[in-house]
């Protein structure tokens, strides 16, 4: 019986070192975040110095899956704001920034995978 006791524990105590502590990232920091960057996904050029820097901190808030979700959520309703912003600029931002990004940027997101 003690062993079956001390083996609970030890599954239990793996178990809860596997949950993901996710930083509840909000909406309001991924719209800070890429706030910047509505003109160039709207209207071309060169996305610029905020834009960039923007996609870089929206990558550092989003280190674990349940908040790369949940910032991937608040992207579709954005983009459901700006009807005019362009995919091919969208999906190509990472690259214009020199940013890799850990939510991909595109206004047909698919956040469950």
């Amino acid at each position: 019986m003690k062993s079956l006791v001390v083996g609970f524990m030890v599954v239990l105590a793996i178990e809860l070192l596997m949950v993901e502590p996710g930083q509840a990232i909000t909406c309001q920091q991924v719209d800070a975040s890429l706030g910047p960057c509505i003109a160039y996904l709207t209207g071309g050029g060169s996305p610029s110095h905020e834009c960039c820097s923007g996609l870089g901190t929206l990558k550092n808030l989003t280190p674990y899956t349940a908040d790369r979700r949940q910032a991937c959520e608040c992207l579709k309703a954005a983009a459901s704001r700006f009807p005019n912003i362009r995919e091919d600029l969208a999906s190509s931002l990472p690259q214009a920034c020199h940013v890799g990004t850990n939510v991909p940027i595109s206004k047909n997101i698919r956040c469950s995978e």
